[in-house]
């Protein structure tokens, strides 16, 4: 009498067998049932916990075939040793070990302001020099049609600008708006000033204080915290209070992202 196995699955209905892969801290997957990508912090037995971007933490089963991994479908399992953490930069992503700046783009990135770009050098430096991206600083959004004429976007230049307080129906959505073109885009934050796009509790204050219209905001700001009314202090403390990512509103950083994508995006 013929002997069957006790798995009758035919070969070709059988799933493929997919790859192991280490969840060691640092690596980036995503979970394919909920979408959420992040990377690895925590692995522990049967789990493994991840971090996305923005700081939110999720825990999923290690089950077989259940992660992405730059696309394609991985099973992760446990470290077998104790990993060495993957040094990450200011802004979540991961370090390149040795790596040297790159040569500078013909793009750039302009933001309204010095302390935007200290504030975009501060979390996103070590990127931008990997890319090769320049960023450089307008004394106000006045400036920026004459400076989007003399720059000429291209498509082996494109140029990409962070406008503070960018809300429908104001004096700086419409020069956006007159500037704004395939090879140039222009996006923004809704805070008055980059001050605002630090997180309240980094800087150690309950919330940011309403400044009354007509009254200078920074200099407001620090009369209602009864900080000295020196703009210049405030805002090296303020800085001061910027480690990371963590440490500033989804805002500003989504529109950081997508400029750093825009003006490296190849044609």
């Amino acid at each position: 009498m013929r002997q069957y196995s006790a798995d009758m699955t035919p070969p070709w209905k059988k799933p493929k067998p997919v790859p192991e892969v280490a969840a060691e801290p640092g690596l980036v997957v995503e979970e394919p049932g909920t979408g959420f990508c992040g990377a690895v912090i925590r692995c522990e037995a049967g789990t493994v916990t991840l971090e996305d971007r923005f700081g939110k933490h999720r825990v999923f089963p290690l089950e077989p075939r259940g992660f992405l991994l730059e696309g394609r479908v991985v099973t992760l399992v446990r470290p077998s040793a104790a990993p060495v953490r993957r040094t990450r930069t200011a802004s979540g992503s991961v370090a390149v070990p040795g790596a040297r700046a790159r040569v500078a783009r013909a793009g750039r990135i302009y933001v309204e302001g010095r302390h935007d770009a200290e504030l975009v050098e501060r979390v996103w430096g070590d990127d931008l020099r990997v890319e090769g991206v320049v960023v450089e600083y307008l004394e106000g959004i006045d400036d920026l049609p004459a400076i989007v004429d003399e720059f000429g976007p291209g498509p082996d230049a494109r140029l990409g600008v962070l406008v503070d307080h960018l809300v429908p129906g104001t004096k700086e959505s419409r020069i956006a708006e007159a500037v704004t073109s395939e090879y140039a885009l222009v996006v923004g934050h809704p805070y008055i000033d980059v001050w605002e796009a630090v997180k309240p509790a980094s800087v150690g204050i309950p919330a940011w204080p309403r400044v009354p219209r007509g009254q200078d905001w920074k200099t407001g700001v620090c009369r209602a915290l009864r900080w000295p009314e020196n703009t210049g202090a405030a805002w090296e403390r303020i800085l001061g209070s910027v480690h990371s990512y963590r440490d500033l509103q989804p805002e500003l950083l989504g529109r950081v992202e997508e400029l750093i994508d825009f003006v490296t995006t190849p044609e």
